[in-house]
């Protein structure tokens, strides 16, 4: 039996990362699929994301991001935020063999320790994304 890394044994198996294509890049606009009044945000760091010297940071779902609204009320813009991404077009492979897609690329922006600042979801949330941010599956109206 092979021994575990201490990194996985304190984390837990849970908050693992799926094995999720990484493929919204820094830069890529997203929709906002909450009710705080953004519509558009912009991509400018994937938060806890260490890679190799030079290579673009790039996020999938259930990442948590920095982005700044690029449409939406005047309170909102021109200040970084802290966003999940809840859907992503690109498919991708679940461990049961399934794949998925969604239709839009779809991001909530929540405070830095998690806690959503809308009320409500539009629109579906990946699963992957509701098991790693419990809030946002406690207020979303559909889990895919």
């Amino acid at each position: 039996m092979s021994k575990r890394s201490r990194a996985v044994a304190e984390v837990g198996i849970l908050l693992r990362r799926p094995n999720i294509p990484r493929t919204i890049n820094k830069g890529a606009y997203l929709l906002c699929a909450d009710n705080t009044g953004a519509q558009v945000l912009k991509v400018i760091q994937v938060i806890g994301l260490k890679q190799r010297l030079r290579r673009q940071p790039a996020a999938g779902v259930g990442d948590l991001v920095a982005v700044t609204v690029k449409k939406g009320p005047i309170d909102l813009r021109k200040k970084v935020m802290h966003a999940v991404i809840i859907r992503q077009k690109k498919p991708y492979r679940r461990p049961d063999g399934t794949w998925i897609a969604f239709e839009d690329t779809a991001a909530v922006l929540v405070t830095p320790e998690g806690d959503v600042k809308g009320s409500e979801i539009k629109g579906p949330v990946a699963r992957e994304a509701a098991e790693r941010w419990s809030k946002i599956a406690n207020i979303a109206s559909i889990i895919v």
